[in-house]
């Protein structure tokens, strides 16, 4: 055999391999779309209660049941969300059943979006936070993640922590809107490379469902969207700011950098705010305004009863006189009957699983 005879068998033989080569890179390609066009489902672990949990065995699927928010039985708590097993390859330990009592998720069955991944082996925390700390928002809807521990609980993810499943939660509708398509699309685009990064996969929620449970949520948030005020009006000569805003923060009220004042309601939120009227530039005002956000504030906390007593105290020393937006004086019997409706309205928000001042109320009416 000549040189030349060996050196062209040479290279034959390595287009040969690199075509192999090739064919066996495709293949995997077309393996991995077709794994994600149609994964098989696996239990929903925010469905699921955690009392269900089996270290050896996962139990039958389950048609999810989304919330709706017509009236029904009051919600028992913040955020119903209950988990159980989360799909783990099967080279992974199963974890242990989880206890009874879980701390409280930031993913809720009923206002987020639920994507669960399915991890192909136990991850450390700190490879997940490096990987999912630049997906925390889409647009102004924010995203949250949550991962089964070894012990079967579900938490949010934390250093020096094993995790044999994860969940990732998108919310669905705020006062600024409904999760749309695009950011829905950017989600799953950006959630699919943060998958491929911690070798995991995706069950992605179909979009059109998505986005009629967006939809159905904002509409109630339009709906209950509510804020009351009451204004104190000046009989007499304006009040001097300066004066003016020393006694309003003897009387409790904080102000805060961005110029607002609010009441606090002694747990760290706020039970109404404050507003002069004015800019910060003025040097007198002659009209306050009281503003309760209705949805923010838990009927234990009566924002309107407090909110209202406050508006007379004010108007006694700083004489002035209570009033509505159209300046008409406001008469005990009105106030009482805008505190009934009030409570008509607490009740309904109950009803439709979003207790005023609840954790879910919070985030939705931001």
């Amino acid at each position: 055999m000549t040189d030349l005879h060996a050196s062209l068998l040479a290279v034959g033989g390595t287009i040969v391999v690199g075509v192999l080569g090739y064919n066996k890179w495709q293949e995997y390609k077309a393996k991995k779309a077709v794994q994600r066009a149609f994964a098989s489902e696996h239990d929903d672990v925010l469905m699921t209660p955690a009392h269900e949990v089996g270290a050896a065995e996962i139990p039958p699927e389950q048609e999810r049941q989304e919330p709706v928010f017509d009236a029904g039985p009051p919600a028992a708590e913040d955020n119903p969300v209950a988990v159980a097993d989360a799909p783990v390859a099967a080279q992974a330990a199963a974890p242990e059943p989880a206890p009874a009592v879980q701390e409280e998720l930031p993913i809720d069955e009923l206002i987020d979006c639920a994507i669960p991944l399915a991890l192909e082996a136990p991850v450390r925390g700190e490879r997940l936070l490096s990987k999912l700390q630049g997906l925390r928002h889409v647009g102004n809807k924010p995203v949250h993640f949550v991962g089964q521990r070894e012990d079967g609980s579900w938490g949010e993810i934390g250093h020096g922590t094993l995790y044999y499943g994860l969940y990732a939660g998108v919310q669905l509708a705020n006062r600024a809107g409904a999760l749309n398509e695009i950011e829905y699309s950017e989600l799953i685009s950006r959630l699919r490379q943060v998958a491929d990064e911690i070798d995991a996969e995706p069950e992605v929620p179909d979009m059109k469902e998505v986005m009629g449970r967006a939809r159905a949520l904002h509409q109630f948030v339009a709906e209950y969207d509510a804020q009351l005020s009451v204004n104190v009006q000046g009989k007499g000569a304006p009040w001097a700011i300066g004066t003016l805003l020393g006694a309003l923060e003897r009387q409790g009220f904080d102000l805060r950098p961005d110029g607002r004042l609010v009441m606090p309601d002694g747990e760290g939120g706020v039970l109404f705010s404050l507003s002069t009227n004015v800019t910060l530039a003025a040097e007198t005002t002659s009209r306050l305004t009281l503003l309760l956000d209705v949805p923010r504030v838990s009927p234990a906390h009566d924002g309107f009863g407090a909110m209202t007593a406050c508006a007379r105290m004010l108007a006694a020393r700083l004489d002035g006189v209570v009033v509505d937006d159209g300046s008409q004086p406001l008469t005990d019997a009105a106030l009482a009957d805008i505190a009934q409706q009030v409570n008509d309205f607490y009740a309904q928000m109950e009803a439709a699983q979003v207790p005023a001042g609840s954790t879910r109320a919070q985030r939705l009416f931001s």
